[in-house]
């Protein structure tokens, strides 16, 4: 008996729905969110016993905070209504620069180069660069293509500026409040273009000793893992050919591309678990009846120290290099043609006096640890923290769950509970800044615990 073409019909999939995008698992998310709820409960702060800045300083350093809570609230949502990409941030130094000027504090823009890089700084009258430390508070403004604040840059800007301007009020009104200088940088071109290492290589830390900033997130968490990335473009070169008629004739561009897409997949099974490479491939030919002569692969590679990252990148040059072999075709490897990014290395001294900072503030961060390793991303801050001293801990702009770089966080960006962590955040830095200029015996301690975990690398040329 026949059948008719209707018997041989695929079914309706939803998945091939072009419509749909099918919900990934998330049953390990949900793992992961289990052992972070079991480390909370076994994990606990050591904190050194360090003097700090005596308490009435505090109190008054916290009311200089709270006395611009609003204005600092007009900011971030300022910032927030109107994102802007790398290196094109004009409106958010704008805000930036009206809320210094609105305190009586001048600033430099454009600085290091940059036209929209900001530097101010104040100074006790009996500051000496000799005998005196000088620490930076540091401030993020650019937003995502297309999501806009989705890493909650907008809060960070109003931290850096709130505390150094509260900062600047207080060895205004209290001339011995604290013997050294505090500097402001504000740092344009975070996500991917390494906006603090180009600051760096052009001076911004001559003389500075320490450094501060905190970052958005979705708990508050004293440290946290961030790995080193480092970003490439490879292009690939060979022969056009008619694809049907002499295609023995050409050499195959694509073929490298994807032989190397595959590689780096390959790659991964031998990486550590912290390791990673993502990668796109923006060019890979015109017509498929032409054999590709150029294609092009782009992609980053992280890990979680400066020697793992640098091995990384040595294996997947061979994989790069492998695949031109293989392919027959030339290639041209370049590496880093925006700065690497370095891990954060944290500072366990700075790092208690922010706890207890925030502890003033009614918050009370998880030590370092709490969340998996497992999710971690990249800043340029990194590059900071192995030049000198720097902590860059989290705070938290939601209580729902979600991850950075999504329109969900840039939604949460603009909040109550964001407000809030930018006020907060605020006092924790200028807190940490007066502490470190305050206690002797705890810049010694910081400067101690840089050298004993790896500070004071090269970071320019690290990678050759």
């Amino acid at each position: 008996m026949g059948t008719s073409h209707a018997d041989h019909q695929i079914p309706d999939q939803p998945f091939l729905d072009p419509t749909v995008s099918p919900e990934p698992s998330r049953a390990y998310l949900e793992q992961l969110e289990r052992d972070t709820e079991r480390r909370k409960n076994k994990l606990a702060h050591h904190l050194a016993d360090h003097a700090g800045a005596a308490d009435e300083l505090h109190e008054r350093l916290e009311s200089l905070v709270n006395d611009q809570a609003t204005d600092l609230r007009r900011v971030l949502h300022e910032l927030h209504e109107h994102p802007e990409t790398a290196f094109q941030e004009h409106f958010a130094v704008q805000q930036i620069l009206a809320h210094l000027e609105a305190h009586d504090i001048a600033a430099e823009n454009p600085a290091f180069g940059l036209a929209t890089a900001i530097r101010a700084e104040v100074a006790s009258e009996d500051f000496d660069p000799q005998r005196h430390r000088t620490i930076a508070v540091m401030s993020e403004y650019d937003a995502l293509p297309g999501i806009g604040h989705g890493c909650g840059h907008n809060v960070i800007a109003v931290t850096g500026l709130g505390a150094f301007v509260a900062l600047v009020g207080l060895i205004r009104e209290n001339p011995t409040a604290f013997s050294g200088r505090v500097v402001y940088l504000g740092t344009p071109a975070e996500e991917g273009e390494g906006g603090k290492e180009i600051m760096a290589r052009a001076g911004a830390l001559e003389g500075v000793d320490a450094a501060a900033m905190v970052h958005s997130y979705v708990t508050d968490l004293v440290d946290q893992v961030w790995l080193g990335r480092r970003q490439c473009t490879v292009r690939y070169r060979g022969r056009a050919a008619h694809a049907s008629s002499h295609p023995f004739m050409g050499r195959n561009a694509l073929d490298a591309a994807v032989l190397a897409y595959q590689g780096l997949g390959l790659l991964r099974q031998q990486t550590p678990p912290t390791d990673r490479v993502h990668a796109v491939l923006p060019e890979g030919g015109e017509r498929p009846n032409i054999i590709t002569e150029t294609a092009t692969l782009q992609l980053y590679v992280r890990s979680q120290h400066p020697e793992t990252l640098k091995a990384l990148s040595e294996r997947v040059t061979d994989v790069l290099r492998g695949a031109a072999l293989m392919a027959g075709v030339g290639v041209e490897i370049d590496w880093d043609s925006t700065p690497a990014t370095l891990p954060v290395l944290g500072n366990s001294p700075l790092s208690d006096r922010w706890v207890l900072a925030q502890r003033r503030r009614g918050r009370d961060p998880y030590p370092a640890g709490t969340v998996s390793e497992v999710l971690a991303a990249s800043t340029d801050f990194g590059n900071v923290s192995y030049r000198i001293p720097g902590i860059h801990p989290l705070i938290s702009i939601t209580d729902q769950d979600t991850g950075l770089h999504t329109r969900d966080f840039a939604a949460a960006a603009a909040t109550p509970l964001a407000e809030s962590a930018g006020v907060d955040g605020a006092y924790g830095l200028a807190a940490v800044a007066l502490d470190y200029l305050a206690d002797d015996a705890l810049a010694h301690h910081v400067t101690e615990d840089f050298q004993a975990t790896g500070g004071g690398l090269a970071v320019e040329n690290y990678f050759g």
